[in-house]
Order: C-alpha cells, then sequence, then structure tokens
C-alpha cells in the first residue's frame, strides 16, 4: 500500500507540473512567435498528456489478479507507455514538418519584445524538468514502475530539449534568425530517440520479452541449492514491476517428496530474496544418477509400483547379478493378484538393469487394518507374560525383557509388544536376527498370538 501510494502521489504531481509548464510556454510562444517554445509547448502539452495516462496506469495496474487478469493489471502501465511513444513520435513529426517549412520560406516571425519572457520560461522549464525527473526516476526504482520511468524520460528529454531552445533564443538575439528553427528540429531529434527507447523497452515487456540477465541470475541462484542436479528449462514473464517464473529443475529421484519440497520451497526464497517475483511455479524432474547403488534403484522403482521393498541384498557371480529383497502387498489380496503386482515390479526391474539377472522377491503381508481390542483377565495374562519371558531367557545375547503389553482383539488374537535390551557393542544384523528368534519363539509358545511387536535398544538407554 505504501509504494502504491507513493506512484499515485509522484504521478499527480507530475501530471500539476506538466499542465503549468504548457499553459507557460505556451502564452510565451504565441506571443513570442518562436517556434522552438512552441515546439516546447506542444512538448509539454504531450507529457501533460502522457501525466494523466500514467496516473491512471498507476492506479489500474495496483489492482489485484481477479479470474480475468490472472497475471493482475500491471501490463496497463506498459500499454500507457507504448500510447506515450505514439504521442512522443507524432509530436516530432509535427515539429520538423514546422521548422522545415520556416526554413524553406525564410520566415523568422519572432518577436524580441519578449525575449527575456521566453528565456525565463525556459530557465523555469529546464528547474522543474530537472525535479520531476529525479523524483520520478527515484520511485520508479523503488517501485520498478514502467509507466513512471516512462514519465521520467519524458521530463529527462524536456531538459535537454529544453535547453536546445534556450540555446536558439540566443542566436536568435545575435541575429541569427534560422536557429529558432533549427533548435525546433533539434529538439524533434530528442524526442524522437526518447521515443524510439520508450517504444522498444516497452514493445519487448508487451511481448513478454525476458529483461536481459534475468533468467541467467535466476539461474545462478537456484544452482546454489543443494539437491538441484541441473535446470532442465526456465521461463521469465515480465507484468510491469513484477516477474513471473516457470522452471523444471532436475532432483535425485531417490529423494522422498518431503525433501523435493523442501528443495522447491529454498529455491523460490532465495529467488524472492533478490527479484520482485508476482508468482514462482517449479516443477521437478527425477532422474537417474551414475552413483545410484542396486538398493537405491529397486527401493525407487519399488515406489513408482507403490510397494516398499525393503532388506534387499545383491551378490554378483559373474557376469550375473542376483537381486533379492521383500515387499509388503496387501493382505487383503490374493495370491495370484499379489504375483500379478510383484511381475510388473520385475519386469521394470529387467529393463533398468543391464545384462543377466535373478530376482527373487518375498511377499510381506501388510497390515493397515484398525481394531479394537481389550485387556486380557488376570491369569491369561499372567500366563500369556510367564511364557514371554521364558521364550527370551532361551536365546543368547538378549537381555532385560520389559514394558510388556498384551491385548486381546476382537477376533480373540494377541496382540503383544514388548522392549528388550541389548550390549552396545551388538550389530544391529545380528539384533534383527536374534529378535526375529525370539517373536518366532513366541508364536510357537502362544497359538492363539496374532501380532507381536519387538523394540530393541542398547542395554543402558
Amino acid at each position: 500500500m505504501e509504494k502504491s501510494h507513493k506512484k499515485q502521489q509522484v504521478a499527480l504531481s507530475s501530471v500539476l507540473a506538466s499542465l503549468l509548464l504548457t499553459v507557460m510556454k505556451l502564452v510565451v510562444g504565441m506571443m513570442t512567435g518562436s517556434i522552438g517554445i512552441i515546439s516546447e509547448a506542444a512538448h509539454s502539452a504531450l507529457d501533460f498528456g502522457a501525466a494523466s495516462l500514467t496516473l491512471f496506469a498507476v492506479k489500474m495496474s495496483d489492482k489485484p489478479a481477479d479470474s480475468k487478469h490472472h497475471y493482475g493489471h500491471a501490463k496497463v502501465e506498459s500499454v500507457s507507455a507504448l500510447i506515450e511513444t505514439g504521442l512522443l513520435v507524432v509530436t516530432s513529426v509535427w515539429i520538423i514538418y514546422t521548422a522545415v517549412e520556416r526554413l524553406l520560406a525564410g520566415k523568422t516571425e519572432i518577436d524580441v519584445t519578449w525575449y527575456w519572457y521566453a528565456v525565463a520560461i525556459m530557465v523555469i522549464s529546464i528547474v522543474v524538468d530537472f525535479s520531476r525527473s529525479r523524483a520520478l526516476k527515484k520511485v520508479a526504482k523503488e517501485t520498478n514502475s514502467q509507466a513512471l520511468e516512462a514519465d521520467a524520460l519524458h521530463f529527462s528529454s524536456d531538459i535537454l530539449s529544453s535547453a536546445v531552445v534556450l540555446l536558439g533564443l540566443v542566436f536568435v538575439s545575435l541575429g541569427i534568425t534560422w536557429a529558432d528553427a533549427v533548435a525546433g528540429i533539434a529538439v524533434a531529434i530528442l524526442v524522437g530517440w526518447a521515443a524510439f527507447s520508450l517504444g522498444k523497452k516497452t514493445i519487448d515487456v508487451l511481448i513478454d520479452a525476458a529483461p536481459e540477465g534475468l533468467a541467467e541470475g535466476i539461474e545462478v541462484i537456484t544452482m546454489t541449492v543443494g539437491g538441484v542436479i541441473a535446470i532442465d528449462k526456465i521461463r521469465v514473464k515480465p507484468t510491469g514491476p513484477q516477474v513471473f517464473i516457470e522452471m523444471a529443475v532436475c532432483v535425485n529421484r531417490t529423494l522422498s517428496v518431503e525433501k523435493v519440497q523442501t528443495i522447491c520451497a529454498e529455491i523460490e526464497k532465495k529467488v524472492r530474496d533478490k527479484y520482485s517475483v508476482g508468482d514462482i511455479t517449479i516443477n521437478t524432474r527425477p532422474i537417474a544418477l551414475n552413483s545410484e547403488t542396486i538398493a537405491e534403484r529397486v527401493h525407487v522403482i519399488g515406489l513408482n509400483h507403490n510397494l516398499h521393498a525393503h532388506n534387499i541384498s545383491t551378490n554378483l557371480t559373474g557376469e550375473k547379478t542376483h537381486i533379492t529383497f521383500d515387499v509388503e502387498i496387501d493382505q487383503q489380496l490374493t495370491i495370484k493378484q499379489a504375483h500379478n503386482t510383484v511381475n510388473a515390479l520385475e519386469e521394470e526391474l529387467r529393463r533398468e538393469f543391464d545384462g543377466e539377472l535373478d530376482i527373487c522377491i518375498h511377499l510381506d503381508p501388510l497390515r493397515n487394518e484398525e481394531r479394537s481390542s481389550g485387556s486380557l483377565q488376570a491369569e491369561e495374562k499372567e500366563r500369556a507374560y510367564n511364557t514371554i519371558v521364558k521364550a527370551s531367557q532361551s536365546i543368547e545375547k538378549i537381555q532385560d525383557v520389559h514394558d510388556i503389553h498384551i491385548h486381546k482383539t476382537d477376533k480373540e488374537k494377541l496382540f503383544i509388544t514388548l522392549h528388550c535390551s541389548f550390549n552396545d557393542e551388538v550389530l544391529l544384523e545380528e539384533v534383527h536376527s536374534l529378535t526375529s528368534q525370539l517373536e518366532g519363539a513366541i508364536y510357537r509358545s502362544l497359538p492363539n498370538a496374532g501380532r507381536v511387536i519387538i523394540h530393541a535398544e542398547p542395554l543402558f538407554a
């Protein structure tokens, strides 16, 4: 809101300044008959119209995006600047035509009686134009407003053109009467050059030309973000003071969705810290790295089939690769349905790996049901508890079985959880083997055990 208010305030002050200069120059130009001053009056009248258009544009451009204008209304400023360009061209042609006509006719039509009034009005014009140009450039830079930048260009060109007219008046006072017409032509050339520069920049914005160096700057920032391997494509769409960015970045296909989202969020933050961005859309393309292990490749391909592959083992015998792993399959599927699901995974794995491949997949039933359970009677609970402790004592290296919880489900099955401890130096592979032995011993000792979950931890955790 503060930037919007500042833009409108400086645009309104430019409208008033342009109106004042137009009236003053027109009066003195008519009194002296100077084509240079009259051309300057026409130039100031153009500035008045342009400044009024700029005021309208900055008010309109600050409107938020709506259902019809998804990118907002910022390009109204560019349309305004394009109209100003057309007015500048028309003014230049009119000034040159009038000045050449006077030169060919040999007419001066300047009343030197009003000479000092003419000089005074041109000096005042230069002072006003200088102050307005500085104010407009400052706000245009702060708000990245193209309409205000165009207005600042108008006032900047006015300073030079007024100086040229003033020089022409000096030559007229010395008896060089044709200098006034030449000064008018010089003004027209300056105005035309300003129109060309402004028009080129405005058309670039209207046809969505990316600002020079912006895409390259965004690429440099993006590549500093950890996890970004390459940039597949980048598109930058300028809309007034803001730009809209679309990009696709390549990331490691083994990354989780959450990690990829974190990478995208970091890219957006770094880009916004440096550039004024209206919106940024980042797509990711997963790619395989040469450094991927076989286990990582199997895991990723499994996820693509909505299957969680684990316990992945690889054996190499000559040119043949043996891969074994477990996958979790919905326990409600039939063996035929589960087998078809795994076959699709196996076929893709064979396409992924070159050479001879031997695959053996173990199916684990995936349990995801929610069931109600209740407590056991004291006698039954104590009997089950003692059975679990006895089973653990039969396995060496398992110590301190504790936090044993036993519940009975609505299907009369026991749901058992327990903690057990190991010395700190025991390897996890051995811990897993020993807890699996304990799990099997409990199932054998308690025929109605439906699920056994064992949590292993260091002895003094």
